[in-house]
């Protein structure tokens, strides 16, 4: 089976032949997944009416289980945005009625950020409309090439971490 990586890979090595073009092979492929992967997870969401943003701080608010709490800090670890931008998403995902911010009753200068019963009515629904997404992108592969496509990711993912 041929695709346009190969074509791309073919024409780079007519014109520069003197490279190791083995990363491109892996890393566009990648690339092109990945805007697969964009154009699934903007669609899963919006059928359920929220940004990719908003499934993000939704999700991890979800992840934690009962009663789906998290100090903005710990929201700010979990989605890898600055405290700014978190206060802002917050202040946003009250006003839609999906989370609310009540004090921390262990720190009288903190707040808690609990997710609302709608919520987690929108990220589950959201989550299940991406998981279909996802598998219809790995349809093509079976579930052992799916285990070992995973574990490669691992190994390739493992320095950033």
């Amino acid at each position: 089976m041929r695709d346009e990586v190969d074509e791309l890979i073919e024409a780079w090595a007519r014109e520069r032949a003197d490279l190791d073009l083995d990363p491109v092979a892996v890393f566009s492929r990648i690339s092109r997944l990945g805007r697969h992967l964009d154009l699934a997870r903007r669609d899963a969401f919006s059928a359920h009416d929220i940004e990719s943003w908003e499934f993000d701080v939704l999700a991890a608010l979800r992840r934690t289980g009962e009663p789906y709490e998290l100090s903005p800090g710990r929201l700010l670890r979990e989605t890898l945005v600055t405290s700014g931008t978190m206060t802002n998403r917050v202040d946003r995902l009250v006003a839609r009625g999906f989370v609310e911010r009540y004090p921390d009753p262990e720190d009288r200068r903190g707040v808690i950020v609990r997710l609302t019963p709608e919520g987690k009515t929108a990220v589950d629904g959201a989550f299940e409309a991406l998981l279909d997404a996802e598998r219809a992108l790995l349809s093509g592969l079976g579930g052992r090439d799916q285990e070992r496509l995973a574990g490669l990711l691992r190994q390739l993912l493992a320095p950033f971490a």
